[in-house]
């Protein structure tokens, strides 16, 4: 792989800034939420759903802002020249920025982890060590996908600034703060059918659309190993919207379609192909445009 040492290298680059850091301790600050929902419905298992927790909002932010830069930056500092002198093609120098990076996050990640793990074993007691694993890994794939959107981003830039503002303004508010409400009023647009929250309709291109953001992907697959429920929320809020006699805005496919009636496009299974294709797509634009593009 010619492109491995220029990933150790962006690795090194990565690990060692403050910034990753200080994303993996408010990581744990941000995912250690005891609750008593959360301890009737998973008991000790509980710690691995504080993993979930912290996948969600600060750490797509994060990655997004530590990997806008990854190509851009160098563009507008004049170093991407050193780098094309190499004998590296554009698409090596796109994998190699996105293993890199990928890497370099993704060890403060599973140290965050670590730490809201050993929390929780202290709270909670003996957890499930495979369903904790497996929350940690599909933490890290999530993260390499965020790392993909991100470079994709920072390729077809031109500047740093519009890298800044796409990655804000286009990939984490819409797709991350927001996805809810853009696809709900998205659904209402086209079909004409308004949408409860709390109660709403059984319908399988509404669901689809709530899990297609690379956010709602990462957290059906969760769910779907923590075993609380087909759902793009939160798992406290789908323990929460399964509980008999409550309401909450959560859209979850237990409570809203009867037995199998879900469509089959709706199991949580597809949640790792949406992942698949967030994490490819845009990286595939990318090439085609850094390819064939100025680079410098």
């Amino acid at each position: 792989m010619r492109w491995s040492p220029l990933a150790r290298k962006e690795a090194r680059t990565v690990v060692t800034s403050k910034g990753v850091w200080l994303l993996a301790v408010l990581m744990v600050l941000w995912g250690y939420r005891p609750s008593y929902i959360g301890w009737d419905g998973l008991g000790a298992n509980i710690t691995a759903g504080y993993v979930q927790i912290a996948g969600t909002v600060l750490l797509p932010l994060g990655v997004l802002l530590l990997t806008y830069q990854s190509i851009v930056g160098e563009r507008t500092s004049g170093s991407v020249k050193f780098i094309l002198g190499l004998p590296l093609t554009r698409t090596d120098i796109l994998l190699g920025k996105v293993a890199g990076r990928t890497a370099g996050i993704a060890g403060p990640v599973a140290v965050a982890c670590l730490v809201l793990g050993i929390l929780g074993l202290v709270d909670h007691g003996v957890f499930n060590p495979i369903l904790f694993l497996g929350m940690v890994l599909s933490t890290i794939v999530y993260v390499g996908v965020l790392v993909s959107i991100g470079t994709a981003v920072s390729a077809v830039a031109k500047r740093t600034v519009t890298a800044a503002g796409t990655v804000f303004g286009v990939i984490f508010l819409p797709l991350v703060l927001f996805w809810t409400q853009i696809s709900t009023a998205l659904f209402t647009q086209v079909t004409g059918t308004p949408v409860n929250p709390y109660e709403p309709p059984a319908s399988g291109p509404l669901f689809l659309l709530l899990r297609l953001s690379p956010d709602g992907a990462y957290r059906v697959v969760s769910n779907w190993l923590l075993g609380v429920g087909n759902s793009a929320n939160t798992y406290s809020h789908v323990l929460t919207k399964l509980e008999p006699q409550t309401q909450t805005n959560a859209y979850v496919v237990e409570a809203t379609f009867a037995p199998g009636t879900a469509p089959l496009y709706l199991n949580e299974a597809v949640g790792l192909l949406i992942l698949l294709v967030w994490a490819v797509v845009p990286l595939g634009f990318a090439r085609y445009y850094f390819s064939r593009g100025d680079a410098v």
